[in-house]
């Protein structure tokens, strides 16, 4: 099974000097029974961009609970037995979002299969969604409104070979 695992640029250097993403649970995001429903899609390919998405946003989450963070969200894309991810009866942990996953742990790095990454030019919106979340949250339309601007971004696709030149810092 394929997750996707959120996290920020600094998150993402830490696992690259570590070799692993985390000891696990760690939350990640999956095409799921509950995303399918969610997403109202058979397409593969769709669900799992849809995956990808709910990634990004709880990446956003990640760097709003983290103001000294590099403002860049990122997911890595990992495929790992189906036996190592956990959800609920609906394929959800317990009170999660369609498609929210936890997956056992350690997870090595070594088993990317991808990273995905906001391209610079994303950082001033980014750092602006990621300062307007918690009014968003709180049902301030324009806020949302600045939120949804970070989604306009498409995340830039990276070998697993490129990580060395995402986490040196000035990129």
């Amino acid at each position: 099974m394929r997750v996707y695992v959120p996290l920020t640029l600094a998150g993402l250097a830490e696992a690259h000097r570590t070799g692993e993403l985390g000891a696990g649970p760690l939350p990640a995001h999956a095409v799921t029974p509950a995303l399918r429903e969610w997403y109202q899609s058979d397409d593969i390919e769709e669900l799992e961009y849809a995956a990808l998405g709910r990634a990004a946003q709880a990446s956003l989450r990640l760097l709003a609970a983290a103001p000294s963070a590099e403002w860049r969200r990122v997911v890595v894309a990992v495929d790992v037995p189906d036996g190592a991810v956990s959800a609920g009866p609906d394929g959800a942990p317990d009170g999660a979002a369609p498609g929210e996953v936890r997956v056992a742990g350690p997870l090595p790095l070594a088993k990317a299969a991808s990273v995905h990454v906001d391209s610079v030019d994303a950082k001033a919106d980014v750092t602006a969604a990621a300062q307007a979340l918690a009014a968003a949250d709180g049902g301030d339309d324009d806020a949302r409104s600045v939120v949804d601007g970070a989604e306009d971004h498409e995340l830039l696709w990276y070998a697993t070979q490129e990580i060395p030149g995402l986490v040196e810092p000035g990129r």
